[in-house]
């Protein structure tokens, strides 16, 4: 069966035990049905050229994956963030498991060297596909989730996003709070809101910066971030968060 990886990765310069070690290590996880993930790594364009079935593509493991990286994806941030209601839980999601994301994090752990390509496909740059990353690494969720279970597939895409993907700057984009704070001073009559730096720690390369922001002198929150923006985004949280009790 090793045999078989020989083909799927394409290196000829390495042994066969040394590219499925090198999954392993990527996975975190112990392979023990190779010809699984040699289906979740192998596009639709190899069916043809190597004489395999319809169903021998990664496509139907990436059907399975789309639905169990839901799940996932909706308990780690159901646990994470437990104040939030259901609109907020919803965005999140929505951008953790969109095909951007997802083929990032597929990229990063260096799936697109692994894809499987048919002859007529090689050359047309298959694996930068977004779409097809994004596939992919639903397919590898959809491979673990049938090997070893749920609990070690949730631990797999838990770490892959805590490592790769910043959670806290995926909030800031779901809205944005200095725009909404202003949008409420307007409708008040209010001044707009001013943002000012009350400490600047660390070196000129990991520096940490924490932000007031006020409206017509009022302090209304303190956010703190690795930029400014960060830290002004999250005090215009917190103060939105203020005047919504206030109201």
């Amino acid at each position: 069966m090793l045999s078989k990886f020989s083909k799927w990765f394409r290196t000829e310069t390495k042994s066969v035990d040394t590219k499925l070690e090198k999954l392993q290590d990527i996975l975190g996880i112990e392979i023990v049905n190779p010809a699984l993930f040699e289906q979740a790594l192998r596009h639709r364009s190899s069916i043809e050229s190597n004489s395999y079935e319809l169903y021998d593509s990664y496509e139907r493991l990436e059907f399975l994956g789309d639905a169990v990286l839901d799940l996932i994806v909706t308990e780690i941030i159901f646990k994470r963030f437990p104040k939030e209601d259901e609109g907020f839980l919803t965005k999140l999601r929505a951008k953790a498991v969109r095909g951007d994301t997802l083929a990032l994090l597929a990229t990063k752990l260096n799936l697109n060297l692994m894809i499987e390509v048919g002859e007529r496909a090689t050359g047309q740059g298959v694996e930068y596909s977004k779409a097809v990353l994004a596939d992919i690494f639903e397919s590898i969720v959809a491979a673990v989730y049938l090997t070893i279970g749920y609990k070690e597939a949730y631990k797999f895409v838990e770490r892959v996003m805590d490592e790769y993907l910043d959670f806290e700057k995926t909030v800031l984009a779901i809205d944005n709070y200095k725009s909404l704070l202003l949008e409420y001073s307007q409708s008040q009559r209010k001044n707009m809101p001013k943002y000012r730096v009350i400490t600047e720690d660390g070196p000129g390369h990991n520096k940490t910066f924490e932000v007031m922001v006020s409206v017509d002198g009022i302090d209304l929150g303190t956010g703190t971030g690795k930029s400014k923006k960060e830290a002004e985004q999250l005090a215009a949280k917190k103060a939105l968060q203020k005047l919504n009790q206030e109201i």
